[in-house]
């Protein structure tokens, strides 16, 4: 996952255009059946309407001298995102109305974007901004803004039911590493893994979409089926640190993924950070709007806009780690592992059955031995057809995926059903 990371940290990508493209081509290398689509620009997607695409080639300002005070090729942050073509030559006074910073950092090139209000500009760390001098600029974007489309990729891995679990992330931020290629990169390597899978009780709808239109772009066209199908879903975002985890709840905290999410990390990430929907602040917001209302969480480690890097250039490679990567890759394989096994579970003979005979008990009685098979029988006593596995674990204070061998031992030993 961290290789291709630095394969896609590289890539200037925005909302749509060329950087988008490559970066799902570079992703359906690694999983052939990642399908990709273009919705037209000018197309209506609920209250929005696809923007023109954007494309940038190059972009520089030189001094009098023509000496590079800043060179997109060197860093692709140091370009307004959707700014419109320039070639011009300004003074110091006007060159620093187009000039954006991010002055409590003064170090950091800032990320900043303009999609939706047609401009130019530059951004570059407030540092350097206070140190040009007086001079005239040649400023030069070498960039189109025409009619083209929105693209978004797409895997649907079906299962042994219609019913689904979505998993979102996205792509259209220019280099920064945990903002936006840890989400894409852990979401292919478990696309890889589901497939792999030699039975999925759920079908897995997995998308990597443009933040906020692309979500919006994506529901207008499959809201009825992810309506009537999403048992749960997750938004992976900002996941390739290594500090904490997060999550950030659906509108009422009170879903499937909520339950899930809570479960799954207290017993396993102890000290992660809990978020109200009031904090939302990526697709989780698309999903759980009103008439739409799906079961969407937000999985962070250090979430957005939560951590000092965020949405600057000092959001690199190094924030991210194999480490982190693989934390949320596990985490998500136990929250996958505890939704296929989420059944209502009952024991299917009256009183406590015998395990001994079984081979599932100790046959030598002594003080200790009990311990051993707590979990089983304590399992056991709440598999009374009203509790699913969540709520089982939360009762008997027992993480799910050290309950899963047993739930594989007692159905085999025909003890419970679901």
């Amino acid at each position: 996952m961290y290789k291709l990371a630095e394969k896609l940290f590289p890539i200037c990508r925005s909302i749509t255009g060329d950087g988008v493209r490559q970066t799902l081509e570079i992703l359906k290398s690694e999983y052939d059946g990642l399908c990709i689509y273009e919705v037209p620009s000018g197309t209506r997607v609920f209250d929005w309407t696809v923007p023109r695409e954007w494309n940038i080639r190059d972009a520089y300002i030189e001094d009098s001298h023509g000496g590079r005070v800043i060179d997109f090729k060197e860093n692709n942050l140091h370009v307004l995102g959707y700014s419109l073509p320039m070639d011009g030559t300004l003074s110091l006074e006007e060159l620093k109305t187009i000039i954006y910073t991010q002055p409590e950092q003064p170090d950091v090139i800032p990320y900043v974007t303009s999609y939706y209000q047609e401009r130019s500009g530059f951004c570059m760390s407030e540092n350097q901004k206070n140190s040009l001098k007086e001079d005239t600029y040649h400023c030069v974007i070498d960039s189109d803004l025409k009619n083209g489309s929105l693209t978004y990729g797409e895997v649907i891995l079906p299962g042994e039911t219609a019913k689904e679990v979505l998993l979102s992330t996205y792509l259209c931020h220019p280099s920064m590493a945990n903002n936006e290629v840890s989400g894409p990169v852990v979401a292919i390597e478990l696309v890889k893994w589901l497939a792999s899978l030699k039975k999925r009780r759920y079908t897995y709808r997995i998308i990597f979409i443009p933040e906020t239109i692309g979500s919006i772009t994506y529901l207008s066209r499959n809201l009825d089926i992810m309506k009537k199908n999403t048992v749960a879903g997750f938004l992976l975002s900002c996941v390739g640190d290594n500090r904490t985890y997060s999550m950030v709840e659906t509108k009422y905290g009170n879903t499937l993924t909520d339950r899930l999410l809570k479960n799954i990390l207290q017993y396993h990430y102890p000290d992660y950070k809990l978020y109200d929907y009031l904090q939302r602040g990526s697709d989780e917001r698309q999903y759980n709007a009103p008439g739409v209302d799906l079961p969407v969480c937000a999985v962070c480690r250090s979430k957005y806009g939560e951590y000092p890097e965020y949405h600057t250039s000092a959001d690199d490679l190094s924030l991210i780690s194999e480490e982190g990567l693989q934390g949320t890759y596990k985490l998500m394989k136990k929250c996958i592992l505890a939704l296929e096994y989420n059944y209502y579970y009952r024991v299917n003979c009256l009183c406590e059955p015998q395990l001994g005979k079984r081979g599932l008990y100790p046959t030598i009685s002594q003080k200790g031995t009990y311990d051993d098979v707590a979990a089983m029988l304590d399992f056991i006593a709440y598999a009374d057809g009203k509790n699913d596995l969540i709520d089982i674990s939360d009762r008997i204070q027992v993480p799910i995926d050290v309950l899963i061998p047993i739930i594989e031992e007692l159905i085999k030993n025909e003890l419970i059903v679901y």
